[in-house]
């Protein structure tokens, strides 16, 4: 085997850099900034026996999604769709704590889960967002109110992935 000259050692080295770039310029997806229409999609959580409760959650989503994004309406932009895939909501919304000493010692966040995609005009995936969003509850157990945390989880969700992608 013959010796590595220094100038094959840097040329070498200076190509691998650049396929590396281009392979992470090529993973890294730069989600658009402007969109035509919003959209959730609540499929997952429905095909998990949600039901009414799923289209209750994608409603507070769907909400959000034209509040919080309402700067960022362009006709000739993709379409935001936002597919939820998990909600979890804690049966301790205390904190799960007894007395003082065990305080937030518990569950106590609700979470959702989903991804946002880019859809381009005949449909095809521009760009993907997975996320996963949790919201600290501190209601008392006796009190839980199911839907008005469900569509605070999914409201945070909204907004966090609004920080996501613009900023």
């Amino acid at each position: 085997m013959s010796p590595l000259s220094r100038r094959s050692f840097l040329t070498g080295l200076a190509c691998a850099g650049f396929a590396g770039a281009g392979l992470s310029a090529a993973r890294a997806q730069a989600f658009p900034q402007y969109f035509s229409s919003f959209a959730v999609d609540v499929s997952v959580l429905r095909a998990k026996g949600l039901d009414a409760f799923a289209d209750f959650v994608g409603a507070a989503a769907l909400d959000e999604l034209q509040r919080s994004f309402a700067d960022r309406v362009d006709p000739r932009g993709p379409r935001l769709v936002v597919r939820l895939t998990n909600l979890f909501l804690t049966s301790s919304p205390d904190g799960g704590g007894g007395g003082r000493r065990w305080r937030g010692a518990g569950g106590g966040a609700d979470s959702l889960e989903g991804e946002a995609l880019a859809v381009g005009p005949r449909g095809e995936i521009i760009a993907r967002h997975p996320q996963l969003a949790v919201l600290d509850v501190r209601t008392s157990i006796l009190t839980p109110n199911e839907p008005g945390r469900a569509a605070a989880v999914a409201q945070h969700y909204v907004r966090w992935l609004r920080r996501q992608l613009i900023g």
